[in-house]
């Protein structure tokens, strides 16, 4: 079946936004922003400015992956690369970090890094997270951060996750959801929002997708319900997954993002 009208518009305005994002020197992320979503002071050390800087995360999904040595690693929706080159160190030179990312102005900048970087153990390819440029029953452990809730199709992501990893294998997301189900009112007014906010869901139904994919033992590791405050954090210029967003939150405001939340979540492919 063929995307509809609505899932082209989302996946053009998703590129564009992240295209300007590869494009511009300090628009959002940097070590301080890292710092915040859970990255070690030790691991943003080994990290270049230019990856930091075009980090748009709400999580750090290797601190709860339990990467191994010897593993390979698929990350979605890989950006700069932060979280494929902490997970290359991680697995060591007998494993491998692939990133998946739609827009090729970051897959340029990330396999720019590598090389500067000298990092052997890492790929990363162009390509959608619903139809994954890699072969069935390849993967050990699949990742992602705040990538997933902008697919306007999450349950063909999780399928997709589901049949690249080998049986076994595990996944570990951070993302963004809804806390509580929305008002009708409270949804428009989200869907305003171009940021990492805006295809959010409630968080029984995005576990309720994993379900429907096949993967089991699906744990939520940590739930975060972010304040207004926080949120203005994140989504405006300087820092943080939003950049930029083209609504002002106004600290005291509301309009549905009280229930925004980050969570951390893994799974099991039986």
């Amino acid at each position: 079946m063929s995307d509809s009208i609505d899932e082209i518009e989302i996946r053009k305005a998703v590129k564009e936004r992240y295209s300007k994002l590869a494009n511009t020197k300090s628009c959002c992320g940097g070590g301080e922003y890292a710092s915040r979503i859970g990255y070690t002071k030790e691991e943003v050390s080994v990290l270049p400015g230019e990856v930091l800087e075009v980090s748009a995360g709400c999580g750090n999904p290797t601190a709860i992956a339990g990467l191994k040595a010897g593993e390979t690693v698929l990350d979605l929706g890989s950006g700069g690369g932060i979280d494929v080159f902490l997970s290359a160190r991680m697995v060591g030179p007998e494993g491998k970090a692939i990133g998946i990312d739609a827009t090729p102005e970051m897959v340029w900048k990330a396999r720019k890094a590598a090389k500067e970087m000298g990092m052997a153990n890492v790929e990363f390819r162009l390509g959608e997270i619903e139809c994954m440029p890699v072969e069935s029953n390849t993967i050990d452990v699949v990742i992602s951060n705040c990538v997933i809730n902008l697919s306007p199709d999450k349950g063909k992501v999780f399928r997709e996750a589901f049949r690249v990893l080998k049986p076994g294998g595990r996944i570990a997301v951070s993302d963004m959801v809804l806390a509580e189900e929305p008002s009708a009112d409270e949804r428009e007014k989200l869907r305003l929002w171009t940021s990492c906010i805006g295809g959010a869901i409630p968080l029984q139904e995005y576990i309720e997708k994993m379900t429907e994919a096949g993967f089991t033992d699906i744990n939520i590791e940590s739930k975060h319900v972010y304040t207004i405050e926080e949120l203005a954090y994140m989504l405006s210029e300087p820092s943080g997954c939003g950049c930029g967003a083209p609504m002002p939150v106004v600290p005291g405001s509301d309009g549905g993002l009280s229930k925004v939340a980050s969570v951390r979540i893994t799974a099991i492919k039986r």
